[in-house]
């Protein structure tokens, strides 16, 4: 596929994807930032809405699910309440049915749990990069950033590893529904109506579901009781057991989220490298740089670029009237560059402390329950990386995901010379 990459001029249009095919467009966030930091945008494609692009803003609203509610959709998209019902998943329910469903994982995702599976990825990241850098060239987001949460996915479910790459293809389809090279249903591009009941507007949601059924019929044939899925599926303390149809939205939102948004967090670290060559030597010196390397990687990669809300009553913010109703988007890639928030934003600082970055979505309800995991598999990925290699440079052009939702590095090519 041939890419056309836009300049961004400080007005780009945030409702098209293809404004988002050099990354995020940082010059329009600023200008917003500067000029308009609540700022009303039309939309073609459905109602309009409003753009949080201050650090300080998103952060205050997001601290506020009483005003500004999950449970209309956390996407730009419109859909009627009976698509909202049949594609939802946790992160689109508020107060106690959230945290209902939270608490039945959060456990599992929890520090202590998670730090037990470095051992693991630390053996995950040797195989991996023994096996890709002595090829000296190669697209390190296929041979490294994708590999590593595709394997520990794995580890978090409970499926065999020989059905990972199917998985994953499938996670792509579905959280990258708007670029060619992923799905052949471009959601803005063709007529997706059939598939409107299906989560993320995809036939390859039907797909996953069916193969959650069968591995958890035989988990249970087994008596197999590893995995997150065998938690998700016990009765609540009211004794309610999550309907069929959630648990489908469920494991489809671990398929894709949980694989998709640290591939991408890893590929910017990896890009990063490439353009600040003083990066590696920082690593390889070592020491207090791990306790804060792997967030500032986080945040440079910003790979969740927005989450939606709806207001639940009117309200005001920097002179502007927010509606009852009305939809407002809290742009994680403008924060996370706010000048107001951050000393120099549009450069990697590996010892940037304190780092408030908006990643996890940090300072809501729905912070992410993923974010221990991704922390640890960023750090340990790029500790085993600056073990082996002395240099690191671009071999060719990267292309960035089709996608105002997910950001990310889908090619990153590059040339590594080894120890």
């Amino acid at each position: 596929m041939t890419v056309w990459t836009p300049m961004d001029d400080g007005h780009a249009d945030l409702t098209n994807h293809d404004s988002f095919l050099a990354g995020a467009p940082q010059n329009t966030f600023r200008r917003m930032r500067d000029e308009d930091p609540m700022s009303w945008t039309e939309w073609s494609g459905g109602e309009g809405f409003w753009s949080v692009t201050r650090h300080e803003d998103i952060l205050a609203l997001n601290g506020q699910p009483d005003l500004l509610s999950s449970a209309r959709g956390i996407r730009m998209e419109d859909q009627t309440y009976e698509e909202y019902l049949a594609r939802r998943t946790f992160q689109e329910t508020d107060g106690a049915e959230h945290m209902g469903t939270r608490i039945k994982v959060a456990k599992a995702f929890s520090k202590p749990v998670i730090a037990q599976f470095e051992p693991v990825i630390r053996d995950i990241c040797a195989d991996i990069l023994d096996e890709v850098l002595p090829r000296g060239t190669f697209d390190a987001t296929k041979e490294i950033a994708r590999q590593l949460p595709m394997r520990m996915l794995g580890r978090i479910i409970g499926t065999p590893e020989a059905d990972l790459p199917w998985l994953v293809e499938k996670g792509d389809t579905l959280i990258a529904n708007t670029d060619p090279d992923f799905t052949k249903h471009v959601l803005d591009k063709m007529t997706t109506d059939e598939f409107r009941m299906m989560p993320f507007n995809s036939p390859a949601g039907a797909e996953l579901f069916v193969y959650a059924k069968e591995l958890m019929a035989k988990k249970a044939a087994s008596g197999d009781t590893s995995g997150i899925l065998h938690l998700i599926l016990q009765p609540g303390p009211d004794g309610t057991v999550m309907p069929e149809h959630e648990f489908r939205n469920f494991f489809c939102l671990l398929v894709a989220a949980g694989n998709d948004t640290t591939r991408y967090s890893l590929a910017a670290g990896i890009q990063a490298l490439c353009h600040q060559p003083e990066l590696l030597g920082q690593m390889q010196a070592g020491g207090d740089i791990w306790q804060t390397a792997a967030d500032e990687i986080i945040r440079w990669g910003s790979a969740t670029t927005y989450f939606r809300r709806t207001a639940t009553r009117d309200f005001d913010m920097h002179g502007k009237q927010v509606k009852a109703g009305q939809k407002v988007i809290y742009w994680w890639a403008s924060g996370n560059r706010d000048e107001r928030a951050f000393d120099a934003p549009m450069r990697v600082n590996l010892m940037r402390s304190p780092n408030r970055h908006m990643s996890f979505g940090q300072g809501g309800p729905h912070v992410c329950l993923g974010m221990w995991l991704a922390r640890l598999e960023v750090r340990v990925l790029f500790e085993e990386l600056a073990k082996r290699i002395r240099g690191i440079e671009p071999a060719g052009e990267h292309k960035f995901l089709r996608s105002n939702f997910i950001g990310g590095i889908k090619e990153l090519p590059v040339r590594v010379a080894l120890q």
